[in-house]
């Protein structure tokens, strides 16, 4: 038995396995209480700014952080609708969020 694999699912697995990672779990949490610049959440989460760059990149790229320049800083913040999106990708969830 063979599973046709959608582009949705495929979209819902990579926010799974965005959210399933022990650090960028902790960086969304950071940034749950407020945006910060690379500088502030390496203060939070204590990993090699290559580490950072690599979660940060993941978790941008799943939809659940976006970025804005102040200067020559970047700050990265929860994306508006992050909650919506990680609620709705749980399998039987979807209707609840689309209410």
């Amino acid at each position: 038995m063979s599973i046709e694999v959608t582009p949705e699912c495929a979209a819902s697995v990579a926010v799974l396995q965005a959210l399933a990672d022990p650090v960028r779990w902790t960086i969304l949490g950071v940034l749950a209480e407020a945006p910060r610049c690379v500088c502030r959440l390496q203060d939070d989460v204590p990993i090699a700014g290559n580490l950072m760059s690599y979660h940060l990149k993941v978790l941008r790229e799943s939809g659940l952080v976006t970025t804005s320049r102040r200067g020559r800083w970047i700050d990265y913040a929860l994306a508006d609708d992050a909650f919506r999106l990680m609620a709705s990708v749980l399998p039987g969830a979807r209707s609840l969020v689309t209410r």
